[in-house]
Parts: C-alpha cells; sequence; structure tokens
C-alpha cells in the first residue's frame, strides 16, 4: 500500500555537521530525497541574534540538486539562546535570535520553524519558566505570520527540558498561545520516551493542527535511522494515512554512529520508505 508521497521524506543535515553542506546536499539528492529540513548551525548556515548566512548562495546550492528547503530549525540546543531564558539579557537576545531565524526562513521560502518549550532552571519555580516560554512563542507566532510560516513545537525528552516533556505539555501550550501560525509537530523520539502514541497526538490534537513530525525510529531513546530501532514502520504509516497527514516527514539523525558515514546511513534511512511511496 503507496501511504506517503517522495516529497514528504525530508532530509535533514543535522548529523552532516562534520562535513561541508555541499557534501550533505549531494548525499540527499543520490538517497533520493527531494525536501530538506535546514538545520541552521555551523558550519551549514550561521544565524546569531545579530546576522545570518547568505541565503541566496544556499537556495541555489539546493536548486541545482533539485531540492527545496522547506522547514528551518535553529539550533537551540548547544547554543545559549532558548525560548525560555531566565536572565533578561539573554532572553532578549533569544527573541532577536528566533526572529533572525524566521527572516531567514522567509528568505529560503520555508513554511515551517520548528520549535520547542525552552527549558526552566531547574532552581526556579517551573511555571515561571513555562511563561517566558509561553510569551515569546506567541510574539514569534506574530512575527511569522506575515511571513507566510508557521511554528511547530515539538516535545522534547526530560533530558532536555523541564518544561514541554509530553502531550499535554504540547496541548496546553496550543490552547494558551491560540495563534492560527502556532501548532504542533511530533517527534516520535521524545513521544515513545514519554509512552504515546501517534494516534493520541491525532486525537488530543486534532489531524489538523499537526503539521510537522520529526519521525525516526528509536529503542525508544536515540534518533535512529529506520531499522536500527524498534518501531513498525509500516503500522505509524498506516497512522498518518488514517489521519490524511500531508506534512513533512524529517529524518531527524542524531545517533553518535551515524556521524562519520552519514551518507551510508541517510541511503539505507530512505530505502526503508520505498515500499510505501506513490
Amino acid at each position: 500500500m503507496k501511504m506517503i508521497h517522495r516529497g514528504q521524506l525530508a532530509g535533514m543535515n543535522i548529523h552532516y555537521r562534520y562535513f561541508s553542506l555541499e557534501y550533505f546536499l549531494e548525499a540527499q539528492m543520490r538517497a533520493g530525497f527531494e525536501s530538506i529540513e535546514l538545520w541552521a548551525g555551523s558550519p551549514h548556515f550561521f544565524l546569531s541574534n545579530l546576522e545570518y548566512g547568505d541565503c541566496a548562495q544556499v537556495k541555489r546550492m539546493v536548486r541545482e540538486r533539485g531540492l527545496t528547503v522547506k522547514v528551518i530549525t535553529p539550533e537551540n540546543c548547544t547554543v545559549p539562546y532558548q525560548f525560555a531564558a531566565a536572565d533578561p539579557e539573554l532572553y532578549r537576545r533569544s527573541f532577536d535570535y528566533f526572529k533572525k531565524g524566521l527572516d531567514a526562513g522567509e528568505e529560503l521560502g520555508c513554511g515551517i520553524m520548528a520549535v520547542h518549550s525552552g527549558r526552566g532552571n531547574l532552581n526556579e519555580d517551573r511555571e515561571e519558566a513555562w511563561k517566558r516560554g509561553r510569551d515569546m512563542l506567541a510574539r514569534l507566532s506574530d512575527y511569522a505570520q506575515p511571513k507566510g510560516i508557521t511554528l511547530a513545537m515539538e516535545s522534547l525528552r526530560p533530558e532536555e527540558t523541564n518544561l514541554g516533556v509530553t502531550l499535554q505539555d504540547v496541548k496546553r501550550m496550543f490552547d494558551e498561545i491560540r495563534h492560527p501560525h502556532f501548532k504542533a509537530m511530533v517527534d516520535t523520539c521524545a513521544m515513545g520516551v514519554s509512552g504515546e502514541s501517534l494516534e493520541q497526538w491525532f486525537q488530543t490534537l486534532g489531524d489538523e493542527n499537526i503539521v510537522h513530525m520529526h519521525f525516526v525510529d528509536g529503542t525508544p531513546y536515540g534518533h535512529l535511522i529506520w531499522g536500527d530501532g524498534k518501531h513498525d514502520l509500516q503500522n505509524w504509516l498506516e497512522t498518518l494515512y488514517r489521519h490524511n497527514y500531508k506534512g513533512l516527514l524529517s529524518q531527524e539523525i542524531t545517533a553518535q554512529e551515524y556521524l562519520f558515514k552519514p551518507a551510508e546511513a541517510d541511503m539505507r534511512n530512505y530505502q526503508k520508505f520505498v515500499p510505501y511511496m506513490e
């Protein structure tokens, strides 16, 4: 049964950080990808609260290989910038950083920017951190609207945040922000760690409010290529098909075992989807 189309499967460059952007794009073309989620991190794309890289050059490199950048994901785990920063000056700079991400996303032609809740300090009231994250995401949604970009919020693992960890956390943020350019995304690793299912996400949020996915295998830990974890790819694709999901299935591969042979991993990963493609 053919359940996805080729353009839905998106390559991502986060596990190519020891290689050039050109190498990544060539590898995506050879593997069969058409769509790209651009991890906006060095050495592939420079992004700060003051400036960002040459979008025209990136677009040219992408276009020459028959690819399209559809999602931008500013690096937000290994940099100081984050959505719920406690320090007022860092909070201001973080807001400017994510605005620059939206500016770059607009130039690149992206329709989505991937976001999360941010994280609070463990020695403060969680609700205070929650409010900071919520308020920044609401302001960024306002900024994204005239650009035609939608913020897509994922949950994270407990090791990564004390705020948006579960489906119910994402639902709460969605309900509190209530903005047409703020939607939800599924990260299947975080979903699995929380013991949730794809069906629960669709039932809780509604089909129309899930607009993007980091759709990877896992144990449930690890952002693994398909076949290296224990999830049932066919079953999950059938769930997406039942709910008429038309968004991207980005391959956010972050496990360290792929860092030195990322192109080989992408080739094997892509082939797992071929039997289910239109």
